[in-house]
């Protein structure tokens, strides 16, 4: 019995010289790709509020087509927000921006689509009834959702621009001020062409109640107050205003006539400013901003590259939300590439012009300055965003 088992030891061959290379090569191919999954999954989970890489995996890989929602039916809706960013003292959360962009099937051929791309852009002033049923200017929904947790923003705005607009909203990002900034300088800044200049002497030289106390930049005192009144006229509440120690977009901005090519803080100076021009001024601005940056981001092989949208992605980090789950981006990649050189095909600006489908109403306490639509309901609304291509 002893010697048959030592006879069975001695038939255990080490591993050849090849073999130790095979598998020490396999150890090391796991490893790295433990590490990439693993980067992978932390950068989609400070982005996306839907899923992570790792869920997605097996949806990206599977023989079965996943669809993206709103594709089966020929639309897929988009709500672009810009913000200041959460825990700015002034308004952080409050939707500056915000726009629709729709990807529409042009044809009935489901197995060789053509798709073709719109831009609406609604204006912060429009007055909504939110998700709880009560009533606010809609640049706040986005903040109001917020406080039901993270993500409950991005699900309010599209319940509420689905009312408005007639139309399921399927999905949102959310981009604040420093991202944007940021994402034009990892551009090369954004060139824009004037016949004439644009000057802003007002919005980035304006007063503010002062917030040096609770850590924020308006320290600089004006003389002046911010007066609150009692029913009975009495003073319920008196707060000195402050000017910004280090203003904004140097207190007056401007760009000349002519081709400038913006970085990104001049860019984003460009898209916010709106106190000596309107909302709908600068909503048409943003959208051209936005045209360029397709173009330059085409220009220099970012959108011809998953790798290099996810690593763009990746530079802007907790500064972009989104419920896009991992593999709906690789989806909207593969649909994008569908659509080739296609320019934005329309751009609209719901507005308050005589032609406009919007009107402002008078001020009151509650709402201050607000937009509502004419005919008080959205009926002429859902019929120019049902038919933008039209």
């Amino acid at each position: 019995m002893e010697k048959k088992a030592q006879t069975s030891q001695k038939t255990k061959k080490p591993l050849s010289r090849r073999k130790k290379i095979l598998l020490i090569g396999i150890g090391l191919f796991l490893a790295i790709g433990a590490i990439a999954l693993w980067k992978a999954e932390s950068v989609t989970q400070s982005i996306t509020t839907k899923g992570s890489f790792l869920g997605s995996v097996g949806k990206v890989l599977s023989p079965h087509e996943n669809m993206l929602k709103g594709e089966e039916e020929g639309r897929i809706n988009i709500a672009l927000l810009g913000m200041r960013g959460k825990g700015d003292l002034h308004g952080g959360e409050l939707a500056d921006t915000i726009m629709v962009a729709s990807i529409i099937r042009t044809n009935d051929d489901k197995k060789n689509p053509q798709w073709d791309v719109s831009l609406i852009s609604v204006p912060r002033d429009l007055l909504v009834t939110t998700p709880d049923g009560g009533q606010s200017k809609i640049n706040a929904v986005y903040f109001q959702g917020e406080k039901k947790g993270e993500g409950g923003g991005l699900t309010a705005m599209e319940q509420v621009l689905s009312d408005v607009l007639g139309q399921p909203i399927h999905y949102a990002i959310a981009i604040n001020f420093k991202a944007f900034s940021d994402l034009v300088d990892a551009l090369g800044g954004v060139e824009i062409t004037r016949k004439t200049p644009f000057v802003e002497p007002v919005q980035f030289h304006e007063k503010k109640v002062c917030d040096g106390d609770a850590g924020g930049v308006f320290t600089v005192p004006t003389g002046d107050y911010e007066i609150k009144y009692k029913k009975d006229g009495r003073i319920k509440s008196k707060y000195p205003y402050c000017y910004n120690e280090q203003e904004e977009c140097g207190g007056v901005f401007t760009v000349p006539a002519g081709t400038t090519n913006l970085n990104g803080e001049q860019a984003l100076c460009y898209v916010r400013a709106r106190a000596t021009s309107s909302d709908f001024d600068r909503a048409r601005r943003q959208q051209e901003v936005i045209g360029v940056l397709r173009k330059k981001a085409k220009q220099l092989g970012i959108l011809g590259s998953l790798g290099k949208v996810n690593q763009l992605l990746k530079s802007l980090g907790h500064n972009v939300s989104m419920d896009i789950a991992p593999w709906e981006l690789q989806r909207f990649y593969n649909l994008y590439a569908t659509i080739g050189d296609k320019e934005v095909h329309v751009h609209k600006v719901l507005e308050n012009s005589e032609e406009g489908l919007l009107y402002a109403p008078e001020q009151n306490q509650a709402f201050g300055y607000h937009l509502k639509p004419r005919g008080e309901n959205y009926d002429r609304i859902h019929q120019l965003f049902s038919t933008i291509l039209q």
